[in-house]
Parts: C-alpha cells; sequence; structure tokens
C-alpha cells in the first residue's frame, strides 16, 4: 500500500494520516515532500521490525522463563522465582535454548532426562516450562508420563521417641527453634522469629512471613508467608519450650541462634544423643501432625495450628500413622482371628474394639 497523498491544513502545513496495523500515526509538516519523505520512513521501519520481529512460537523455553518471572516479579515468592531459575540452568538442557515450536515430542525431551533425575523432579521442572511456555507463548504443551512419582516420606518421631528428643533439645541453645518446629512450625517461619514476636510467658507464638534462599541463593526475608493460613497464632503447648524461652529470650534480635543448615546439623545430633529417629527440623513438623493424629486431634484444629490450607495437603503429606498405632492394631486384629472372631467383639454389634493403647 502506497502512502497516502498529503493534504493541506488551513495552516499552511501538510498532514498525512498513516495507518499501520492498529495503529494510526499523524504527520504534520512544513511542505507536502517533507511530509511524504517522513511517512515513507515510518511506513519503512514498520516493515523492517515487523520482519525482525520474533514470533511467540520462535521464544525457546528459557526466553519464556525470563518473561514469565519478568512480569510476576512482585507477584512470586523469591523461592519460587528461585525454583524456576534452577529449572533454566539445569532442566532439559536439550531444549531449553531452542525455539519451542521446533520440539515435535516432549515425551521424549522427559524421557530423556530420566536417567539423570527421578520422576518428582521430572514432574515438577515440567511443570514449570509449561506454565512459563502457556503465559508466554500462549501455547499448550501436552500432558506426558514421568514414571512412578515416589512420595518423599520423610522421617519423624514416633509419639514415644518424642519426650526422649524433647528432653534432650531441652538443654541446648537450639531448644527454643527446634521445640518451635516441633510445635509446627518450617524453618523458614523460625528463622524469620524475632524475640519481640514471643510474650516473657507465651501462650502463643505469632507467626508472620518467613527467610528463604532468592534467585542468587541469599537469604532475603518474606513479609508474608506462602499463603493466608500459614500467618497463625501457634499455641505453647511444651512445657519445656515454656522454660527455654523464659532461660534464653532477649529484649529482641533472631530467635535462632544459627543459620538453617546449622539447625539441621545441631537437630541430627540431638536425635542421635537421645537415641531416637534421626530427622530435620521439617521432620519434626511432620512429627507434630503424626502425633496429632496419633492422639485424634480433629483434622480442622490440626491443620489450623500448623498452617495448612487444605485438608488434601495434610492427608497425602503430612499425616503420618505412628508404628505404634499400627502395631496396636495388628494385636487387635490377630487377636481377633486367632480367637475365631469371639475377641475384641466385646461391644456385641460385630466391631472391633481395638487393644489398649501402650
Amino acid at each position: 500500500m502506497k502512502v497516502p497523498a498529503p493534504k493541506k491544513l488551513p495552516s499552511g502545513s501538510y498532514h498525512i494520516r498513516l495507518r499501520l496495523g492498529d495503529e494510526t500515526i499523524y504527520i504534520t509538516k512544513p511542505t507536502a515532500k517533507e511530509c511524504t519523505r517522513e511517512a515513507e520512513y515510518i511506513k519503512a521501519e514498520h516493515r523492517a521490525e515487523k520482519r525482525t520481529a520474533v514470533k511467540k512460537t520462535d521464544l525457546t523455553p528459557s526466553q519464556c522463563i525470563d518473561q514469565y518471572l519478568a512480569t510476576r516479579r512482585n507477584t512470586l515468592s523469591p523461592s519460587t522465582v528461585r525454583f524456576y531459575r534452577t529449572v533454566q540452568k539445569h532442566r532439559f538442557p536439550q531444549i531449553m535454548n531452542k525455539p519451542v515450536s521446533s520440539v515435535e515430542d516432549w515425551q521424549a525431551v522427559v524421557d530423556a532426562e530420566a536417567a539423570r533425575y527421578c520422576a518428582k523432579t521430572l514432574s515438577t521442572g515440567y511443570g514449570a516450562i509449561k506454565t512459563a511456555i502457556g503465559a508466554v507463548a500462549k501455547l499448550k504443551l501436552p500432558d506426558v508420563s514421568f514414571g512412578v512419582l515416589v512420595p518423599n516420606e520423610r522421617a519423624f518421631l514416633l509419639p514415644e521417641e518424642i519426650p526422649l528428643f524433647v528432653a534432650e533439645a531441652a538443654t541446648t541453645k537450639y531448644a527454643v527453634p527446634l521445640l518451635l518446629a516441633l510445635s509446627s512450625l518450617r524453618i523458614s517461619e523460625i528463622q524469620a522469629l524475632d524475640w519481640k514476636d514471643i510474650p516473657e510467658k507465651p501462650d502463643f507464638v505469632r507467626v508472620r512471613g518467613a527467610v528463604v534462599f532468592d534467585e542468587n541463593n541469599k537469604y532475603i526475608k518474606k513479609v508474608e508467608n506462602k499463603n493466608s493460613t500459614s500467618n497463625r497464632n501457634v499455641p505453647v503447648l511444651i512445657p519445656e519450650l515454656k522454660s527455654a524461652i523464659k532461660r534464653d529470650r532477649k529484649p529482641s534480635g533472631p530467635v535462632m541462634p544459627c543459620t538453617q543448615n546449622n539447625l539441621r546439623v545441631a537437630c541430627r545430633k540431638i536425635c542421635r544423643h537421645a537415641g531416637v529417629t534421626e530427622v530435620s527440623p521439617h521432620g519434626l513438623r511432620h512429627s507434630f501432625a503424626s502425633l496429632a493424629y496419633h492422639l485424634h486431634v480433629p483434622e480442622y484444629i490440626t491443620m489450623e495450628i500448623a498452617g495448612w490450607s487444605d485438608e488434601a495437603t495434610m492427608r497425602k503429606i503430612y499425616r503420618h500413622i505412628a508404628q505404634s498405632d499400627i502395631e496396636r492394631y495388628k494385636e487387635a486384629l490377630g487377636e481377633f482371628y486367632e480367637s475365631g472372631g469371639k475377641n475384641g467383639d466385646e461391644n456385641g454389634d460385630g466391631t472391633l474394639k481395638p487393644a489398649k493403647q501402650a
């Protein structure tokens, strides 16, 4: 399409109304020749940009991640940004810098990584690039198979081990953070706690914010937690925790006297000295959930204390049935069958009455 002929304005200048795609450009110059020349130049620039413009389908997964993070910098948590950067640097290197449109078989891409990573790592990594590509390039990647997704079974303390751990931890400088972990706090939440957040004789601890790694592997404090239910008041129920708070408290400053890694090392060392299962601070959080289940604490109360947002999360990941409970019911079932169905039916209604708890 040719540039429109310039029109003379009442002022004596010349004017061209130039339409380029969805954009309208108005050009005004003293002479018709200058006006036409400016319009032709702008039109030529527009054509050049259009020819060299990168189509969204020609973006690489790495570029999609860059753009996805750039547009959501204020809404994604630092740890989430760090996760996307990890995927960008270390997952699916064979296609990370190739145009998305050039990848014909995404299942083959995943299969090629199966020798390096477990199914869960593949699943989370593929999910990240699928989200970024969908948001930026507006392409929906296909669902693929990752093999058997084995749950990450984290070690936790049995109910009978908890008093032994508490007694051992209470005498150390790590007592407050470790017993807070046993009260359901995440290690990131503990590191964010300041002594001014904890009263001298606390009935509750206010949990607000968390300290996590950013994309540069540096600790950063978030004002908000991972979800609204994570901001909560956690009851102080362990007598040794109350005593440790009274012993160790300061007017202000961090409650945790060490780094997160040092606390993990200390936790395992205390477990060995106490002669109990070796767990991490997050394993203590799991132990809280297991103990709550063992004591038949209603699920909604357990969720509120621990800051879980839905029952599925707690049931799938955190609710461990203590081995002592399994053994107790195994004993009751064994007695039932050994007696020909007579033992355990004390209620007379055909239901099995569990054996007495240890």
